[in-house]
C-alpha cells in the first residue's frame, strides 16, 4: 500500500446528543429499522432479510438498504447487532459500494426521562469517484442524522414533557 493509503484517514463522524426521551425508547426508536425510509436523511429504503434473537437478549437483523441522492443511489448489506442488555446498537458493513464501513450507536440513560445517545460513523468507500461525489453529502447527512431520530421521537413519543430532565 502506499504510503499515501495508508496515511489517509477515512472518513468519520461521531456525535453524542442528550435527548429529553428514556434510553430503552431510543433505543427502540433507533433498533425500528425497517421505519427508516420515513425520517433518515438519504434512506430511500431498507429491506430486512433475516432476523434471529439470541438466548442473551440480543438480536441479529440482516438488511438491505439504498441509499440515494439525485442521481446517484446505493444499496449495501449490514449486520446489526440489536444489543439491549448493553444498551448499544453495532452496524457491520457485509456488501455493496464500501471497502470499509463501521457504525456504532449507544444510549445512556440520564434520568427516567432522558439519555445521552452516542452515535459513531467511520466509512470508505470502494470507488474514489464514488467518494468524491457521495463523501459532502454523506458528512451533511450525518450532520442531521441525530436531529433526524430526535424529532422520530418526539413524533411518536410525544413532546418532552416540561421539566422532564
Amino acid at each position: 500500500m502506499p504510503p499515501q493509503a495508508a496515511d489517509r484517514k477515512m472518513p468519520q463522524f461521531s456525535n453524542k446528543r442528550r435527548v429529553r426521551h428514556s434510553a430503552d425508547k431510543m433505543f427502540d426508536l433507533v433498533a425500528d429499522v425497517e421505519r427508516y425510509p420515513e425520517f433518515v436523511p438519504l434512506c430511500h429504503s431498507l429491506k430486512v432479510r433475516q432476523r434471529t434473537r439470541n438466548p442473551d437478549g440480543s438480536e441479529i437483523i440482516i438488511a438491505d438498504m439504498t441509499v440515494s441522492f439525485q442521481l446517484i443511489r446505493e444499496a449495501f448489506t449490514s449486520r446489526v447487532t440489536l444489543d439491549r442488555p448493553n444498551s448499544r446498537i453495532l452496524v457491520e458493513y457485509l456488501k455493496g459500494p464500501f471497502s470499509k464501513l463501521e457504525n456504532r450507536w449507544t444510549f445512556e440513560a440520564k434520568s427516567e426521562n432522558a439519555c445521552e445517545v452516542g452515535f459513531f460513523i467511520a466509512y470508505e468507500f470502494k470507488s474514489r469517484m464514488l467518494g468524491v461525489l457521495m463523501g459532502a453529502m454523506f458528512d451533511a447527512a450525518f450532520q442531521r442524522f441525530a436531529a433526524a431520530f430526535e424529532k422520530r421521537a418526539d413524533a411518536i413519543y410525544g413532546p418532552p414533557r416540561v421539566g422532564a430532565s
